[in-house]
């Protein structure tokens, strides 16, 4: 079975109009993307020109975005917008709107990840001032977002311990990725079988160029340090 669309090129006498078929295919995809990267470019330009910074953050469901969002938002002390992706149900934009950020919430359906044509009507939504940062927290999953420029200028893949330390070989691309990597509900390493150095070793070699830090939004481990880097980063 041709796992881009669909037909079985196991028929021989139907191999032609597959190979037809999977070319259009791959033509279509080609040009979607080329699409969303002109899309993601006008909103890096879009950002620029208003003197705002905007970060994509990543995760597999459940590694705590929305919690850490929060405690941010709480600690920071620079104006947080926040874009909220999810499939559906509004629950993480109120949470964030209720911690004191202003949010839009964005609803994909059946979709896995937000794309910049969303993004862009959330920017224009949210209408950020000058000096603001904005967060994007994407769906939650460790594949399809990694594929998608925002027009962001950074991303940020959160790793919580309980999913495992075996995370950045698994799906290398979104580690590959990243420009910080975040080591999350560590208050949680005496009760999860999480190797803090193998993963560490394993992120260095998947993507050499990211930071690593540890954090928890529960104990507020990591979190001035997070907290740090995000004002320089809007700062710079």
């Amino acid at each position: 079975m041709c796992t881009t669309c669909g037909c079985d090129d196991h028929h021989q006498h139907d191999h032609h109009q597959h190979d037809h078929h999977h070319g259009a295919i791959v033509r279509a995809e080609i040009d979607v993307l080329e699409k969303s990267r002109r899309l993601a470019d006008d909103n890096r330009r879009w950002l620029v020109d208003r003197g705002v910074f905007m970060l994509n953050l990543m995760s597999a469901p459940g590694a705590g975005k929305t919690t850490l969002l929060e405690r941010t938002i709480a600690e920071i002390g620079v104006p947080v917008f926040v874009i909220e992706g999810d499939q559906a149900t509004s629950f993480d934009a109120d949470r964030i709107r209720a911690a004191g950020a202003e949010a839009v919430q964005v609803n994909t359906g059946t979709g896995c990840h937000l794309d910049p044509h969303m993004v862009r009507h959330a920017l224009e939504d949210l209408a950020p001032p000058r000096g603001a940062l904005v967060i994007v927290e994407n769906v939650g999953n460790l594949v399809c977002p990694a594929l998608f420029d925002l027009g962001e200028a950074a991303r940020v893949v959160i790793l919580s311990v309980p999913e495992g330390d075996d995370k950045p070989r698994k799906y290398p691309h979104m580690f590959r990725a990243a420009t910080l990597v975040l080591l999350s509900k560590i208050d949680l390493l005496p009760y999860v079988a999480f190797d803090v150095e193998r993963a560490k070793g394993d992120l260095s070699e998947v993507s050499p160029r990211a930071r690593v830090a540890s954090i928890s939004a529960q104990t507020g481990e990591g979190v001035a340090q997070w907290c740090g880097w995000l004002r320089d980063a809007v700062a710079s």
